[in-house]
């Protein structure tokens, strides 16, 4: 299952926008266009479903960091998202929120969940209800979180959940400790990564270990394996590169030790092989060779498609939602026009534009997405910037 369309209102950079979404989406605009904050609505959906709506909205500072400073008189929170299972729309999940006037905490205005069947909606859920009426601070708590409450949706529950986002930060791997002196889980800049790899099971964290090195070999020739130890002195796991070298033993260095694009390429592909869910990628092309940006989409592909022969068994396609800025990554030919949402900043909030059929014709022809829509996502007027321009 993935998602298939969005709808948003006055969630940060964004007043009022709506898109379809492919299984592999390429967010494309310039910068504080609104990339990151659009890969955030998913990771939102995920923690309410994990961690419950209080702390999903503390986390980003309270409803009025959330609502778009261009909302006026509808200062509700809408997101909408459509759910679709081969291709085909089964689930629409809507959440409006608002702020408790009283106690200054995230409340929850409307929530309905409606199941798409061939011979017309369904409704599941649809509050405010009774129980809210009489109950008013159920409101405070989506019916998502709720494991009685979401029995009869619990698949998007589980979707949400299965929401996975990396932007890993090469710093944070090596020392973790210097960025937060409590353990953190799941954090997608890298603080527990190497964790997460030595907690997974034996036998599948080398599976993926082998498969990650067998792909490194391309970009780093000397590389002859890769595994994970744990240090017996204070029990943390660390990542082991076994390179040639003209001694008889391959010379082993750590993560301290990984150049940046080394770590954010094993990151990258760990990410890959790790879950089902939908995958947020946030500018993958960061410390990494233009040659490897380039062929990003297509090892995409490749490690699904390898994973699947070696462990014998077909994985479902999964969906990957990219932001970038980079030429090299969209100059994949195989990337389509449905694959592609351009986010334009405007006074009233940012845009979502989708290509139009001159777009289309072009991509169709042959060219790719760096040459046709990536070149509109310049900042305007900077080819006239001079720093120091005299007035």
């Amino acid at each position: 299952m993935h998602f298939s369309h969005i709808r948003i209102r006055n969630w940060r950079n964004f007043k009022k926008v709506e898109a379809d979404l492919a299984r592999r989406v390429f967010l494309l605009g310039p910068n504080a266009s609104g990339k990151s904050n659009l890969l955030d609505v998913f990771r939102f959906l995920s923690e309410l479903a994990r961690d419950g709506l209080r702390r999903a909205v503390e986390r980003r500072g309270g409803i009025a960091s959330l609502r778009c400073l261009s909302a006026r008189s509808v200062p509700d929170i809408t997101l909408e998202v459509v759910l679709a299972d081969d291709d085909a729309p089964r689930w629409r999940y809507c959440l409006v929120l608002n702020r408790d006037p009283a106690h200054h905490t995230p409340r929850v205005k409307r929530e309905t969940v409606v199941r798409l069947d061939p011979d017309g909606e369904v409704g599941i859920l649809s509050r405010p209800d009774d129980a809210d009426a009489q109950d008013p601070i159920r409101l405070s708590q989506t019916a998502l979180e709720q494991i009685i409450a979401n029995r009869p949706f619990r698949v998007i529950a589980d979707l949400f959940k299965s929401v996975s986002y990396l932007h890993l930060v090469p710093q944070v791997v090596r020392d973790p400790r210097s960025f937060s002196a409590l353990p953190v889980a799941n954090d997608p800049f890298g603080r527990d990564f190497l964790q997460q790899v030595w907690s997974t099971t034996a036998r599948t964290r080398d599976a993926r270990l082998r498969l990650i090195a067998q792909v490194l070999r391309q970009a780093i020739p000397q590389l002859e394996g890769l595994e994970i130890e744990q240090d017996p002195r204070d029990g943390v796991p660390h990542l082991i590169g076994k390179y040639e070298h003209w001694r008889p033993n391959a010379a082993r260095h750590n993560e301290a030790q990984f150049s940046d694009g080394t770590l954010r390429l094993v990151g990258l592909l760990w990410a890959l092989l790790d879950g089902n869910g939908p995958l947020l990628l946030e500018e993958p092309e960061l410390s990494l060779h233009t040659e490897i940006v380039r062929r990003i989409p297509d090892l995409i592909e490749q490690v699904r498609r390898e994973a699947a022969r070696k462990w014998k068994k077909k994985l479902p396609e999964r969906q990957i939602i990219i932001s970038t800025h980079s030429r090299e990554l969209t100059s994949d030919e195989g990337i389509a026009a449905e694959e592609v949402l351009e986010l334009r900043p405007t006074p009233e909030g940012t845009r979502i534009r989708v290509p139009d059929d001159t777009d289309r014709q072009l991509l169709a022809a042959g060219l790719p997405v760096s040459e046709v829509i990536l070149p509109r996502t310049r900042p305007e007027g900077f080819a006239q910037l001079d720093l120091f321009s005299t007035p």
